[in-house]
């Protein structure tokens, strides 16, 4: 049997998420979470084959309450409660020009924001929050990069960057808005 080949896989393009209604370019190496374990429905998850790093998809209601850099830091904030992070920080929170996103004509703005949440150990989180007010949504993208438990020379796969998770941001399409539920 030949050895296996330590090229890394090619992005996966148009990959269907929540059953097919949007789709987006994965990193190389993504498995599906939801082959797993459950997932929430409102949840695409995936994680990195040999490295802690995990990208997460999230359709939420749409905070209306909150806006601009403000809702940004909402969901961060939101999300790091949720995990049960002890501490939070934000480094900064950039506007994302619509011009680079697949779903620019659905939305009305979109943010970047890096920041540290420590939960277990301290895991750098990048997130894209797309707001679809239309919709009545938030589209949420979460990069969780931990740091590396291995050195880099022993991954058999390289770890994802900033630009893996910028072209799963910028990639995202919808296909049904049906998703959404009746207009």
């Amino acid at each position: 049997m030949p050895a296996p080949s330590a090229r890394p896989m090619e992005p996966t393009r148009h990959y269907p998420l929540f059953g097919g209604a949007f789709s987006a370019t994965l990193p190389p190496g993504a498995l599906d979470v939801s082959d797993l374990r459950p997932v929430p429905d409102n949840q695409e998850v995936f994680c990195h084959r040999v490295t802690d790093q995990s990208l997460v998809v999230e359709l939420l209601e749409l905070q209306a309450h909150v806006q601009g850099e403000e809702a940004a830091r909402y969901h961060f904030e939101d999300v790091g409660g949720v995990q049960g992070a002890r501490a939070m920080q934000v480094d900064s929170v950039q506007p994302l020009p619509s011009e680079n996103l697949a779903l620019r004509s659905f939305c009305q703005e979109a943010w970047v924001l890096s920041g540290k949440q420590q939960v277990a150990k301290d895991v750098t989180v990048h997130q894209a929050l797309l707001r679809l007010p239309r919709y009545q949504t938030d589209l949420l993208l979460t990069f969780n990069d931990p740091p590396l438990s291995l050195g880099p020379e022993n991954l058999s796969l390289p770890p994802w960057s900033l630009g893996d998770f910028e072209q799963l941001v910028t990639s995202l399409t919808l296909h049904d808005p049906n998703i959404f539920g009746p207009p």
